[in-house]
């Protein structure tokens, strides 16, 4: 007889939901593991099989408003059987009362319906090789040098929650690099870039235009040098398309940003790069 139970994982657990996501193809970044334990501790659930884990899923919990769901991931010799859904089920229920948002592969979409979710948008996965600019842009500072409380406030204005320790760990990881413009006394823009699996990926990338969007990103090449890069970008965005695929960068994957109920208005025509398709 097979006993399946759900519990929450503990962070130096959060690998295995990683490692599956890296076999899916999601490509996750070398150090997200402790950047997403940082979001919140208790977000990430395992179903386990006769001790052995069988799925996983996050839920992260930023604020008493919003939660993000994703990693949902059953092993591959076990579809079919239903465990899916019961750990679907207890994540859901860990949302409590908050709004929801998810990225989910567009094939999923009609049964992230029947849970409630509605789609928003699509984001397009760009990727491509590069060559790194070989000068510096003018202006762009080490985003380390911007403090933390005006990055936040920005990065407030294009997610719908506030989520400062997931920002500090997010900025503060090993390999991260992030670069930042100031214009006029606040900050025009700014991005992440960060090694994964295969590539770097970029984001967030958030700039008050494509002009400032171009002049961090090329910082960012400039900083870690030629390879392979992707940019998540909203499909709403057409000023962020263009400037990808200026880039040389052609589409790789997609996903439905879906939501349970109304969020706060984002400004999506400054987000030209999204964080991370797994937490938002």
């Amino acid at each position: 007889m097979t006993d399946f139970r759900i519990r929450a994982m503990q962070p130096d657990e959060i690998p295995i939901a990683v490692n599956w996501a890296a076999v899916e193809g999601w490509n996750p970044g070398l150090a997200d593991a402790p950047c997403f334990a940082a979001a919140d501790r208790h977000g990430f659930l395992v179903g386990e099989l006769d001790g052995a884990p069988a799925a996983t899923v996050s839920c992260i919990n930023y604020d008493a408003r919003f939660a993000f769901l994703g990693f949902y991931i059953v092993r591959q010799d076990l579809r079919g059987r239903g465990y899916g859904l019961r750990i679907w089920n207890a994540a859901i229920a860990r949302a409590g009362s908050r709004v929801i948002g998810l990225d989910g592969v567009v094939a999923q979409q009609a049964n992230y319906k029947k849970s409630g979710f509605a789609l928003a948008y699509a984001n397009i996965r760009y990727g491509g090789t590069v060559a790194a600019p070989k000068l510096p842009e003018a202006g762009v500072i080490g985003l380390h040098e911007i403090p933390f409380a005006m990055v936040e406030a920005d990065d407030a204005s294009v997610f719908p929650a506030r989520r400062t320790a997931f920002l500090r760990a997010w900025i503060d990881a090993p390999g991260h690099v992030g670069r930042a413009l100031v214009r006029d006394g606040r900050l025009a823009g700014w991005g992440v870039i960060r090694p994964c699996r295969h590539g770097r990926k970029i984001g967030p990338l958030v700039a008050d235009d494509r002009a400032t969007a171009e002049a961090i990103l090329s910082a960012l090449l400039t900083a870690v040098g030629d390879g392979e890069i992707f940019l998540d970008v909203p499909s709403v965005n057409g000023d962020a398309i263009a400037l990808a695929q200026d880039f040389g960068l052609r589409p790789t994957f997609e996903t439905a940003r879906m939501y349970t109920g109304a969020i706060a208005p984002l400004r999506l025509d400054r987000v030209f790069g999204v964080t991370s398709f797994e937490l938002g």
